[in-house]
């Protein structure tokens, strides 16, 4: 391997000591180990973390997992990559350096130090946030410091500003169970969350969501998981983050995550169709993402198991033409999320059921029973079909726009 020299597939050639001896691809962000070694930082700590404690090369034992930056190196290919960039070769960026230990728990110190000054106290807190977004090395080092104590402290005891900065970064880390049940049972805790979903500010209200989200989905016990739904201005507050323009992905998708925690548990599924929980899904329905869809789709079902429920679901007229529409075009969960809906609420109106056959659903249902789906959406499928065989027309299949082959391929 000495001294050699790799060709790339654009032609040029990459000298090997610019590639890490275990991907052999060019390095983006060399680090060197205590045998000396240098790797590229993704392929040594991918190595380190599957139980490897020794040196990929020279199968000496590391005597510490520290990866020291070899800058030097990396402005050597950096040089390198801008050189042959009429090869098509892109210079790598420089990388972020993962946040030094000392210094996170200096900030998380000043944080929660009310001898210092609350703007002092604000700094701290945002540069924190700046470096857990930067990677999720950063997230796990500040978690090692027990940051979730410290903030959780701040959220609930502190001015607004703190409390604010706080909860943004809170909400990046997952809770203990533990932490999760202590704030489910204080329902001043609760309330104060709730008083947050009607803040001026986009972001406290998403954030605040997010933690709601967080601590439902944490706690075991359905009682208090009910509690939080019934507090007033939970769901109503979550409902109206659903109704904010697509230019806030991320509050459909907490707002979606959130709403649909809550109505795993069946106390709080009246509430939510009382806060318009459906108008604010259904009208959103195509624009979500597929996750977001699934969810969508799935509190649609949960919903439907309720008369409340089913009433506001069949009553908007989008409904019944959106689930026929995307029964097969987002994923298999979301198909049998969809089939669901549409097999509790054709149960429950012949009128729905000639409303589906008229929007295309026997076709659907067709190519549902015969595609690779689950089994679980399929036995949805043909209860369907037996439910609606009364409301098909005659000719049904010869006429469907959707349906000019004889045979149905697997998707």
């Amino acid at each position: 391997m000495l001294g050699r020299l790799e060709p790339l597939d654009t032609g040029v050639q990459i000298p090997y000591h610019f590639r890490c001896p275990i991907s052999l691809e060019l390095m983006r962000d060399p680090v060197t180990v205590n045998t000396g070694q240098t790797y590229d930082r993704a392929s040594i700590e991918s190595w380190v973390s599957t139980g490897n404690t020794t040196c990929p090369v020279t199968r000496l034992q590391l005597s510490d997992f520290n990866l020291i930056p070899n800058h030097t190196l990396r402005r050597l290919i950096q040089d390198w990559c801008v050189a042959n960039r009429s090869f098509g070769v892109e210079r790598i960026p420089t990388p972020k350096q993962p946040a030094e230990p000392a210094l996170v728990r200096t900030l998380l110190a000043q944080s929660s130090s009310d001898s210092i000054p609350p703007q002092s106290r604000l700094a701290a807190l945002r540069r924190l946030r700046g470096l857990a977004r930067d990677s999720d090395k950063n997230r796990l080092i500040i978690s090692a410091y027990n940051a979730r104590d410290t903030l959780l402290s701040i959220v609930f005891s502190d001015s607004d500003e703190l409390t604010h900065e706080s909860l943004a970064l809170l909400v990046m880390f997952p809770l203990a169970e533990s932490d999760s049940a202590a704030i489910a049972s204080q329902p001043d805790k609760i309330a104060f969350l709730a008083s947050l979903l009607s803040h001026s500010s986009i972001e406290v209200r998403v954030n605040s969501a997010a933690l709601i989200e967080i601590v439902v989905a944490g706690t075991r016990s359905l009682a208090l998981r009910a509690i939080i739904g019934q507090t007033d201005g939970i769901l109503e507050g979550i409902t109206r983050i659903l109704s904010n323009p697509l230019a806030y992905p991320r509050a459909i998708k907490i707002g979606i995550k959130a709403l649909f925690a809550l109505c795993l548990v069946k106390q709080n599924r009246q509430k939510a169709v009382s806060a318009g929980a459906v108008e604010a899904m259904i009208d959103r329905l195509a624009d979500f993402e597929k996750s977001d869809a699934e969810r969508a789709l799935a509190t649609v079902e949960l919903l439907c198991r309720i008369p409340e429920g089913c009433a506001a679901i069949s009553g908007h007229a989008l409904t019944v033409p959106l689930l026929v529409k995307i029964i097969l075009k987002i994923s298999d969960r979301a198909t049998e999320y969809a089939a669901g809906a549409l097999l509790t609420l054709c149960s429950a109106s012949e009128e729905l059921q000639r409303e589906a056959v008229g929007a295309g659903l026997l076709t659907q249902l067709l190519l549902l029973v015969q595609s690779g789906c689950t089994e679980r959406a399929k036995r949805k499928a043909q209860l369907l079909l037996k439910l609606v065989r009364e409301s098909w027309p005659d000719d049904s299949i010869s006429n469907s726009d959707d349906f000019g082959c004889t045979d149905v391929h697997r998707f």
